[in-house]
């Protein structure tokens, strides 16, 4: 089989993300990040998910974005938004997905795998710039003059397999491939209980798909 790093946040998308992965018959290994988020806690749904699918490795790195600050998800003082936003919303993280692409990146070229999944979406995307395709078509360009494995013959592929889909249409495919979504936590300020708050935009975008997909909607709430 062939390796592949899947970043995994613990949310909707990239669960997803890795249930494509495994069914394309890929030994997973996973990365998430702890890097000052305030929705800390949907590091553990990480872990329950990685265990559940059995993968070969689960890393977690830490760092504390934080200390830049700039986003909602990273500055306390920054409330998050209840009401849908317009254009790019203030719970955008600065260059978020670059500094976690390149941390797979170097993880993916240690481990000699050439395949990267993560679980951006370009349709129910929220206005993040890093989640576009031109993005990943020139992540993964940038990849393949920068690292010694594909200088040598081994280039790297960047897999968004959600990038074009809905979010009810994310669900679906999850559903065929038995994602338990119970096990998921996509809430910007989920509680330690890793019950969601109804009204981030995360949330409104979950519930919608849910709503969309013409199943029930699986997500502990607050209330």
């Amino acid at each position: 089989m062939t390796k592949a790093v899947v970043l995994l946040s613990g949310g909707l998308d990239s669960t997803t993300a890795l249930a494509i992965a495994k069914s394309e018959q890929y030994d997973c290994y996973t990365l998430s990040f702890d890097y000052g988020q305030r929705h800390k806690v949907e590091l553990l749904a990480a872990q329950r998910i990685a265990k559940q699918f059995g993968v070969c490795e689960h890393k977690v790195l830490s760092f504390d974005l934080g200390q830049f600050g700039g986003s909602a998800l990273t500055d306390d003082s920054i409330a998050v938004p209840d009401q849908p936003t317009q254009g790019i919303p203030v719970t955008y993280v600065p260059a978020r997905n670059t500094i976690f692409l390149s941390l797979a990146l170097g993880w993916a070229e240690v481990l000699q795998a050439s395949d990267i999944f993560i679980g951006v979406n370009a349709v129910d995307y929220s206005g993040y710039p890093d989640c576009r395709p031109a993005y990943i078509a020139a992540y993964e360009a940038m990849a393949n003059l920068a690292t010694k494995a594909s200088v040598e013959g081994q280039p790297f592929h960047i897999h968004v397999p959600l990038i074009n889909k809905t979010k009810a249409e994310i669900i679906l495919r999850g559903g065929q491939l038995q994602v338990d979504y119970s096990l998921t936590i996509s809430c910007y300020q989920a509680d330690e209980q890793g019950r969601a708050c109804r009204s981030c935009d995360a949330c409104r975008l979950r519930a919608q798909g849910f709503k969309e997909a013409g199943l029930a909607d699986v997500t502990k709430y607050r209330s």
